[in-house]
């Protein structure tokens, strides 16, 4: 399977401590087309730091598959690009040039390659160099303090991107000002190659409106997924008119559990303590007794213990149900 984007393309979006194998995996079982790596700093990825190197893992599920870095040092992007070239299976590099957080911008990464056009586009250009991969993207976002969305768009393009995930906001803007879905808008109607929405999209309805309004070529969620995997399918059942909307207290159940036990597959028995945070937002759609829930969990070690206590606890029925 490789990119379509023939009709709306669903994508993950790289969320740093939400978005590994064991969730994507499961996400991608509910009809999520684009899967993306967590954010992998290409300084880390040259020195083959043993913790980077698990980064680049995917599930054979994941088809088509995205690995995403950070960086600006072209020696180092271009070690980078040659090391994620011997590894099957990865089907795009894609730049991080959105990432707001603030140990990422001093070293000149992530959204702060906003500030330097020129760097930015030297650094796609090494990438789509350098790759083996079949496809070049860019995450970015509208500007840095100020947009200039157009601009950046253009560049990304004139730059060799194959396609482009905008997240609606400025870097100062982080993660809390409105979404500016009319500047998507422009920039899906001032470049020919597709153009990916971002950026609060977390219901259906929410997916299809933008959709419609922007003109974009797919949609990318994140935070939206994270306790709902199968928004994925409660979208494309909205937008597209086909199969069943309705996600069951069992079948929850079904999807914590798999989750849980892909964890501690991937991570060993540490798994179980790094699963307490998708526990948080898995159980506040709805539980009877979820803060209780919540408090218990945070003091439980033992795998088989959190695994019959997760069981117990999503065996009941939805309270808005």
């Amino acid at each position: 399977m490789t990119l379509n984007f023939n009709k709306p393309l669903f994508a993950l979006a790289p969320l740093a401590g939400f978005t590994d194998l064991p969730f994507r995996s499961v996400v991608k079982k509910f009809g999520a087309d684009l899967t993306v790596s967590e954010m992998i700093s290409s300084n880390a990825l040259s020195f083959q730091n043993n913790r980077t190197i698990k980064m680049l893992e995917k599930s054979p599920l994941e088809t088509p598959y995205s690995i995403q870095i950070a960086g600006s040092d072209q020696k180092i992007i271009q070690k980078a690009v040659e090391l994620i070239n011997d590894r099957d299976g990865i089907d795009i590099i894609d730049l991080n040039c959105g990432c707001p957080a603030p140990k990422v911008v001093n070293n000149l990464q992530g959204s702060s390659l906003l500030t330097d056009l020129s760097k930015m586009a030297e650094t796609i250009k090494t990438i789509k160099k350098y790759s083996n991969k079949k496809f070049t993207s860019v995450k970015m976002r509208l500007g840095f303090n100020e947009k200039n969305h157009i601009e950046i768009a253009k560049l990304c393009e004139d730059s060799g991107a194959d396609y482009i995930a905008v997240h609606g906001r400025t870097r100062s803007g982080r993660y809390k000002a409105p979404v500016d879905y009319d500047a998507i808008k422009e920039i899906k109607e001032s470049i020919s190659i597709p153009v990916i929405a971002n950026g609060d999209i977390t219901t259906p309805q929410k997916a299809k409106w933008v959709l419609d309004y922007t003109g974009a070529d797919g949609i990318m969620v994140g935070r939206g997924a994270v306790g709902k995997p199968w928004i994925f399918k409660l979208m494309k059942n909205h937008i597209f008119g086909s199969g069943d909307s309705e996600v069951t207290p069992h079948l929850i159940q079904e999807v914590v559990l798999e989750h849980f036990d892909q964890m501690v597959e991937y991570y060993g028995e540490y798994g179980a303590v790094m699963f307490r945070k998708h526990l948080h937002t898995y159980s506040k759609i709805g539980y009877l007794g979820a803060s209780e829930f919540r408090n218990l969990v945070n003091r439980v070690n033992d795998t088989k213990e959190m695994r019959d206590i997760i069981e117990e606890f999503f065996a009941q029925g939805l309270i808005n149900q």
